[in-house]
C-alpha cells in the first residue's frame, strides 16, 4: 500500500432491515421514539441496517480528489451462542476496492442498550494477526473459536446512537475527546455516523492536543451505499 493511500484510509472508519424488523419503525410514531424506551427489537433493527455490503464507489467518482472507493462488509456473529453477553455482535471489515483481500481495518462491534434513548456500539480489536480473520463476513467459522474475552476493547471509542424518526436513521458519535489515538500525531479521534436502511455516513477524524485535525476527511463524511446483504 502506498503512503498516499495509507494516509487517506486513516479517515475511513465505520462503525452500519429486513421487512419484518422494518415494522419496528413503522409501529412507532415520532412521539413513541421520544417517549418509549429502547428495546432489544431496536438493537436488532440497527444491526440489520448495519449488516451487508457497502461501497463508497459512487462518491469516489463524484469527488475523486477527496474520497476513495472503499468497500465495507458487516455480518452478524455468535448469534446462536449462549456463552456470550446479550446484544448483537458484528464483524466489520473494510478494504480499498483495489485490494479487497487485504483489508486495512477489521473490528468487532457489540450493540446493546445503553439507556432508554441510546444504543451503544462498543468497538473491539481482534487478537493476534487479523489476516486470519479476513473474509469472516462470508465465513463466520473463522471466528467460532473466539470469545468476547479474547477481544481487545477500544476504551472510550464507543459510538452512541439514537433514532431520528424524521430522517428514519440512527444518528450518533463518540463522546468528546474520550477515544485515544496516536495515529499521525493525534491525541484523540472522533466518529460521527448516520445509519439508514440503504446508506451509512461515516466521518472519522483525528485531532492533536490543540484540537487541530491531523487525519481524516476534511470534506465531510464518507458515503457508503448498500450493495447487498
Amino acid at each position: 500500500m502506498n503512503a498516499t493511500l495509507a494516509v487517506r484510509l486513516c479517515g475511513v472508519v465505520v462503525l452500519c432491515a429486513c421487512a419484518v424488523l422494518h415494522g419496528c419503525t413503522q409501529q412507532r410514531t415520532a412521539d413513541d421514539w421520544t417517549s418509549l424506551p429502547m428495546t432489544p427489537a431496536d438493537v436488532e433493527l440497527l444491526a440489520e441496517y448495519l449488516s451487508g455490503s457497502f461501497s463508497s464507489g459512487a462518491q469516489s467518482v463524484e469527488d475523486p480528489e477527496n474520497f476513495l472507493d472503499i468497500r465495507l462488509n458487516t455480518a452478524r456473529i455468535w448469534a446462536d451462542r449462549d456463552d456470550v453477553p446479550g446484544g448483537v455482535w458484528l464483524y466489520v471489515e473494510q478494504a480499498a476496492a483495489t485490494s479487497l483481500d487485504r483489508p486495512y481495518r477489521q473490528r468487532v462491534y457489540h450493540l446493546s442498550i445503553y439507556d432508554d434513548r441510546t444504543i451503544e456500539s462498543a468497538i473491539y480489536v481482534l487478537p493476534g494477526d487479523p489476516i486470519w480473520y479476513v473474509g469472516a463476513h462470508r465465513d463466520s467459522s473463522k471466528l467460532a473459536a473466539l470469545n468476547p474475552d479474547d477481544l481487545v476493547a477500544r476504551s472510550g471509542c464507543s459510538v452512541y446512537l439514537r433514532f431520528d424518526p424524521e430522517d428514519v436513521a440512527f444518528i450518533g458519535s463518540t463522546r468528546g475527546a474520550e477515544c485515544p489515538s496516536e495515529l499521525r500525531g493525534a491525541a484523540y479521534a472522533t466518529s460521527e455516523v448516520v445509519v439508514t436502511r440503504h446508506r451509512l455516513l461515516s466521518w472519522d477524524r483525528g485531532f492533536d492536543t490543540d484540537g487541530n485535525q491531523v487525519w481524516g476527511s476534511t470534506e465531510g463524511a464518507y458515503r457508503f451505499d448498500r450493495l447487498g446483504r
